[in-house]
């Protein structure tokens, strides 16, 4: 069955899988959506005796159909490869009563990985399947992991340009420097004088600038995003939910066709999005909890039915987190509004508006998939102290918070079923925090370059490539920016 796709505004349908890849961003403002959830062709018994790359085949063929099976493995094998340290690309470690999914096993050690590992390959394949001649040039905004994830997946492509722009001391030391030493002829860095949301807000309003897209366009360029805004980050991060349940019932955790429950600290919301679409296409999956960290506007919308992003912004120890505008959620939005492109289109114009918007009650209705919560600062530290301590096991920031929201829901509800908890980043990409919150007064006087050996020393786990990298590696990227200043940039980056 072939899949088409849609904007979630009305302004486009009928368009390829690998059209929708190429494009990124609907030309209306919204984003591509399937015109219908396909289904799993294979039982969750079979899947459960497949590796990643053959289970990741079988997911993505469900939405890229117009991919030939030869094309899509050929990016799947190229993708999930030796730039992973463990064989099994996104193994499940159990402890504190869940299992945590460890999607940082990747190249910079963060979840990222897991979708923009296969990215480039999806998109340079889509590029000749539709007779692509421009150089395609990638515009990316990042709270800190999707940017150096982006650009090592995109380095030295050819026919391709990356453009990053992040906020301004509104990420870890360590994010930013691995973006800041990133190699590639083709890549580039911007700090942005702002938060994330001011640079997201920046790079959706070029992409929907057309005199902006004509320009680029005279000088054979177009561009397309590797946000999660794209359904090529979308359809993979949506394989490895399937994955954690296959290992699950592979490991005699469960049987094939028992539930399980998935929790995922949520930004941007596309991670957790992509969990949502994995239960469409048939993964028993019961309750999918939203974990926010303090910028909580998430837990809010699935409290009251009311997003609002007029609040002040937090920066905290969870920065991939601090998001205001979650861009993914609007694809739910256009699923519980019965598909209604109209009504969602309304609902984002009144968030661009005026930063804020109400579902209705039919549409709140719907949302009985998902448990909001969030976690407090001293909170995330205290898991990390506590989960180290009585398992011998480190997580970072982000996780924390989806392991306090986690512990809060079971001791509120009672529920024990099995709970897959995303792991979306090594403790190592946040040292500092992490030793912390194990032993303050011995850890934090260190040296950064001290905290990576002490970390070592703590979790037992390997330094990582990506770190030892960055020890010694040059600083190569070294821009500052206004908002305003955004297009003039990009022009001079590609010697327009």
């Amino acid at each position: 069955m072939q899949i088409l796709y849609k904007s979630t505004r009305g302004g486009e349908k009928d368009i390829s899988a690998s059209r929708a890849v190429l494009n990124g961003l609907a030309c209306d403002g919204g984003l591509y959506v399937p015109d219908s959830f396909p289904k799993l062709r294979v039982s969750l018994e079979d899947l459960s005796k497949m590796n990643y790359r053959d289970l990741a085949y079988e997911v993505m063929s469900l939405f890229l159909t117009d991919y030939t099976e030869e094309e899509l493995r050929r990016c799947i094998d190229s993708a999930y490869d030796s730039k992973f340290d463990v064989p099994e690309i996104a193994p499940l470690h159990k402890a504190d009563g869940a299992y945590f999914l460890e999607l940082f096993h990747g190249k910079t050690i963060a979840f990222k990985d897991m979708a923009l590992s296969i990215l480039p390959y999806l998109m340079t394949t889509a590029a000749r399947k539709n007779n692509i001649t421009n150089k395609i040039c990638i515009l990316t905004a990042t709270s800190g992991d999707t940017g150096k994830a982006a650009m090592a997946g995109f380095q030295d492509v050819p026919g391709t340009e990356i453009i990053v722009f992040y906020p301004e001391g509104g990420v870890s030391p360590v994010q930013e420097r691995q973006m800041r030493t990133q190699k590639g002829e083709n890549t580039h860095v911007v700090a942005i004088k702002g938060n994330f949301d001011d640079a997201q807000t920046g790079v959706k309003k070029i992409f929907g600038d057309r005199e902006m897209n004509e320009e680029m366009a005279s000088h054979g360029i177009q561009f397309s995003s590797a946000n999660s805004i794209n359904i090529g980050r979308l359809v993979p991060q949506a394989a490895y939910y399937v994955y954690a349940y296959a290992t699950l019932v592979r490991d005699g955790v469960i049987k094939a066709g028992d539930p399980i429950n998935v929790v995922v600290p949520t930004g941007n919301f596309g991670n957790i999005l992509a969990a949502y679409y994995a239960k469409q296409i048939g993964l028993p999956v019961g309750k999918l909890i939203c974990a926010s960290n303090e910028n909580k506007v998430l837990f809010d919308f699935f409290s009251t039915g009311i997003y609002d992003r007029n609040r002040p912004f937090i920066l905290t120890s969870s920065p991939s987190m601090d998001i205001l505008v979650s861009s993914n959620l609007e694809r739910l939005i256009y699923l519980i509004a019965d598909r209604d492109a109209a009504k969602t289109a309304s609902l984002m114009k009144a968030l661009s508006d005026g930063g804020r918007y109400e579902i209705t009650p039919e549409m709140r209705a719907k949302l009985s998939d998902f448990v909001g919560g969030y976690a407090a600062e001293d909170e995330v530290f205290a898991t990390i102290h506590k989960i180290y301590t009585k398992d011998h096991y480190v997580i970072d920031p982000h996780t924390a918070v989806a392991a306090t929201v986690y512990d809060r829901y079971e001791k509120k509800t009672g529920d024990t079923t099995p709970t897959v908890i995303a792991s979306t980043a090594s403790p190592y990409k946040f040292a500092r925090n992490v030793l912390h919150a194990i032993d303050a007064a011995k850890y934090d006087p260190m040296t950064d370059l001290e905290q990576f050996d002490a970390l070592h020393e703590v979790s037992g786990v390997k330094i990582p490539a990506a770190i030892e990298e960055i020890k010694t590696a040059p600083i190569r990227h070294s821009t500052v920016a206004e908002i305003g200043e955004m297009k003039d940039v990009i022009r001079k980056m590609l010697g327009i």
